[in-house]
């Protein structure tokens, strides 16, 4: 009898397993046809080059909804935010650090995608300098029509000025997306070019890979190569600043003279993509999407958040999937690191001026270039490596060690050309640099 009772039970509980097995099934199936509603019927056809977001959104509008917050201005993180103020104002050191270029003269905070046409058109750095088409890369939604209509040589040899009166657009769906099918797509050239260099198949990329590869069409270092200003990415023998310092010391390629020091330098750009594929989160096969577009619920339905902007905004969407932390928690994680590379890059500038102060006291006492050379290309190397750091929009979070390694190198590259120039300082009878 006892036995009986107890096959009855196994079988029973058999019987529950099997019934919560079936009902585990026939859930996951009603979420995936819940998720395929995201791709509703289409209400209009979408263009292959449509620009307008809200013709996208008639079809999309969960995506459209949240990608027009872009425009919003959600004000300051401790290290960034949406709230444009002046860099040069808040950390005066730039000015002397790009003496001689046009960003000593502008060079404010990123507000959001909405706004990237508009604030490059603004900039005084299109008043001083007359830069190329090549410029709107990064800037404008408008470049892949224009592409498609000049073709990508015209586009980037013509002057920016000559276009800007075109240009309207920010951020568009139609960067990131093929109109047809919604898929994920590259439409920036000088990231298919980069990306076929570096020996990769954009077409076997899969779409967590793709999930990146969008926002480095934008959020990387590049370059203006030749006379025809062709963008480039400095990427041929790698994304560490190591090797893109390699690659541009290969051919002697510089931005501008250093106006103090007579330093041949570079200016980096915004090379978050490199930085990040250095990190933890990207070897972890995290993308930039999963952080600054984090899935959320809308009623029944798992979409991608467009309203793009920092996870310090939506930490508990952008970080708590993978991490149990409290977003308190996670918050001071996050500002630690910020705090420490923020720490590092204030003593990196203090460095590169005292390096500078040395090497126009040893100019003015009578020192050639050729002496200074070898201090010369400390600076240069001691100088784009904190830009890496600096014009990186993530104050050293998307790789905190690298972060760290890197502003180590400028500080000693500094001091190792401050030391160079005070010797030839002490050569020319001069023992003590001239310290403002």
């Amino acid at each position: 009898m006892r036995k009986n009772l107890l096959a009855y039970v196994a079988v029973f509980a058999v019987a529950v397993i099997l019934t919560a097995a079936v009902a585990a099934v026939l859930v996951n199936i009603n979420s995936r046809k819940q998720e395929a509603s995201e791709f509703p019927l289409r209400v209009v056809e979408i263009a292959h080059n449509e620009l307008d977001a809200s013709v996208w959104g008639q079809n999309f509008p969960r995506q459209y909804n949240t990608f027009v917050r872009t425009q919003e201005n959600l004000g300051e993180t401790p290290f960034g935010g949406s709230e444009p103020y002046s860099k040069l104002e808040r950390f005066p050191a730039m000015v002397r650090i790009w003496a001689g270029y046009a960003f000593s003269k502008d060079h404010n905070e990123d507000r959001g995608h909405y706004y990237s046409q508009i604030d490059q058109r603004d900039t005084q750095r299109v008043q001083l300098v007359n830069q190329p088409g090549a410029c709107i890369n990064c800037h404008s939604g408008e470049l892949p029509v224009m592409i498609e209509e000049m073709g990508w040589d015209a586009v980037n040899s013509t002057p920016y000025n000559d276009l800007k009166d075109q240009l309207h657009l920010g951020s568009t769906c139609n960067d990131c997306h093929d109109p047809e099918t919604m898929q994920l797509r590259i439409t920036r050239p000088a990231l298919l070019n980069a990306l076929e260099k570096r020996g990769i198949d954009i077409t076997q990329a899969t779409r967590q890979e793709m999930r990146s590869y969008v926002c480095a069409q934008c959020h990387v270092e590049y370059y203006f190569l030749g006379e025809n200003k062709t963008l480039t990415l400095p990427w041929e023998k790698g994304l560490r600043i190591d090797d893109i310092e390699a690659y541009y010391d290969s051919y002697g390629f510089k931005d501008w003279t250093h106006a103090e020091t007579g330093a041949p330098m570079i200016k980096m750009q915004h090379p978050e993509f490199e930085l990040f594929s250095t990190g933890i989160h990207a070897r972890s096969g995290v993308a930039c999407a999963d952080c600054h577009m984090p899935y959320m619920r809308d009623g029944s339905v798992k979409v991608s958040d467009h309203w793009l902007r920092s996870p310090l905004f939506n930490l508990q969407n952008s970080c708590g999937t993978c991490h149990t932390q409290s977003v308190e928690e996670l918050e001071e994680r996050v500002l630690t690191i910020q705090g420490t590379t923020a720490g590092l890059l204030r003593r990196s500038e203090e460095a590169l001026l005292a390096a500078m102060d040395a090497m126009v006291a040893a100019k003015a006492a009578g020192a050639t270039d050729e002496q200074l050379a070898e201090a010369q290309q400390l600076h240069r190397g001691s100088s784009l490596r904190w830009d890496f750091i600096s014009s990186e929009n993530s104050t050293g979070f998307h790789s905190p060690q690298e972060a760290a390694r890197v502003l180590a190198e400028s500080i000693d590259m500094a001091r190792q050309a401050e030391l160079k120039a005070t010797q030839i300082l002490a050569e020319l009878g001069q023992p003590q640099a001239r310290v403002n």
